[in-house]
């Protein structure tokens, strides 16, 4: 009986060490894997910093133009503006100007029109005049 259980500790441990070597191996496999994963991911991650630093030197590089640009339209800007003003200016008077003449102007109105039917009457007369 000794010896049958002996046989059994053999054929247990037998499978166990199997059981291991198959676990061993699968475990291997999974770090080669993992190895080379990583080692994809360390390559791809420095060609994505190299792009990002070139990306980076020619964002400062138009940056810098840019801000140049803007220091040579400055003065423009402010021209605009201060032409604006004076055309804001010259409208408010000119709408000053017209309603404080509007009343005036109504009179100059009809007066114009007064001497412009005077002359017509005028032409009109001499006309008659003439004939006779």
């Amino acid at each position: 009986m000794g010896e049958i259980a002996l046989i059994i500790i053999a054929v247990a441990v037998a499978v166990l060490v199997i059981f291991l070597v198959v676990l061993i191996v699968k475990v291997m496999k999974t770090v080669d894997e993992m190895n080379r994963t990583i080692a994809v991911v360390t390559q791809d991650t420095d060609i994505l910093l190299k792009q990002a630093d070139t990306l980076m030197a020619k964002t400062n590089t138009l940056l810098d133009d840019v801000n140049s640009k803007i220091v040579t339209i400055a003065p423009l800007f402010t021209a605009v503006a201060d032409l604006s003003e004076s055309v804001s200016k010259m409208n408010r008077s000119g709408n000053d100007f017209a309603t404080r003449f509007k009343g005036k102007a109504a009179n100059a109105g009809k007066a114009t029109a007064i001497v412009t039917l005077g002359r017509g009457a005028g032409k009109f007369f001499n006309r008659k005049k003439s004939r006779a």
